[in-house]
């Protein structure tokens, strides 16, 4: 793992990327990537253990998706992000509607965080359980997050948390949860989340932030937002002096050293022992 620098012309724009996947020679499913002026960051899912209807697999969707994407919403500044995500997940089901089967319950699907500078604003879109974090120059910090999955999840998953992870009878807890969890994916009353129907980009979490008023803005995956919202080891604030000091690659690995000190869950009941984690982190100097 290492990460992308990278600085855009006299904008005074810093990237800084980090990955890694779960598991040592693991495909990775997370996706990011960054233009002038705007990012994307991309955790692509699918029913673990099961086919997911498609032959290019959840890493393929996920970049191409992330790929489109950040296209569309360089190539049109003035098309809000939602239209631009909408196109996206279009243009991807296009690709791939006549070789796979995209209404199978685990035909795969993705997180979606979106940023684009325009004018003095910065125009944002969350999708799914990534996040958005947003650092003021005074030191405020922001996080956003689609917290939809999180709380249809909280009322199924206590047969899988009660279990230790990685044993028999913690996965077919975890497959049974998964089934569920999939009965409400992109349903009222569930949770939205990027696939192949266009208009789950309608439910994205979307808004705007004076540029002036911003000092860095981070998008980041949930296998890398644990040290916060999972194992509590660190705040925003703690997350954001890591990456000013040492980098995405610095704080991916406090969050494997957590996961590997806990391996079957008995602190932190998660349903994987570790996760791709991804984080793509813009300082604006």
């Amino acid at each position: 793992m290492s990460p992308l620098s990278a600085r855009r012309g006299d904008d005074g724009v810093n990237v800084a990327l980090g990955s890694l996947p779960a598991e040592p020679g693991q495909q990775n499913e997370d996706f990011a990537a960054v233009a002038p002026g705007a990012a994307v960051l991309l955790d692509g899912a699918s029913v673990a253990g099961a086919e997911t209807g498609c032959v290019h697999g959840v890493a393929w969707f996920s970049s191409t998706l992330g790929g489109l994407l950040l296209r569309s919403i360089t190539a049109h500044p003035a098309r809000p992000l939602t239209d631009c995500l909408a196109d996206a997940i279009r243009d991807v089901r296009s690709l791939h509607e006549d070789t796979c089967d995209l209404a199978y319950r685990a035909s795969p699907t993705s997180t979606v965080v979106a940023v684009r500078t325009g004018g003095e604003a910065l125009e944002y879109l969350v999708l799914g359980d990534s996040t958005l974090l947003l650092a003021d120059r005074d030191g405020k910090t922001t996080a956003v997050t689609d917290q939809r999955l999180d709380e249809v999840g909280e009322r199924l998953r206590a047969p899988v948390d009660e279990l230790p992870t990685g044993s028999p009878e913690h996965a077919a807890a975890l497959a049974e949860y998964r089934d569920a969890l999939t009965g409400l994916r992109n349903q009222p009353g569930g949770f939205w989340i990027a696939g192949p129907e266009p208009r789950a980009a309608e439910h994205a979490l979307t808004g705007t932030v004076p540029l002036e008023s911003l000092a860095s803005v981070t998008l980041m995956s949930d296998g890398a937002t644990r040290l916060v919202d999972q194992f509590a080891l660190a705040d925003w604030r703690e997350v954001l002096a890591v990456l000013g000091s040492s980098g995405p690659d610095e704080l991916i690995r406090r969050v494997r050293e957590a996961e590997n000190g806990d391996p079957d869950g008995r602190r932190w009941p998660r349903g994987k022992a570790s996760d791709d984690a991804t984080v793509l982190h813009w300082a604006l100097l």
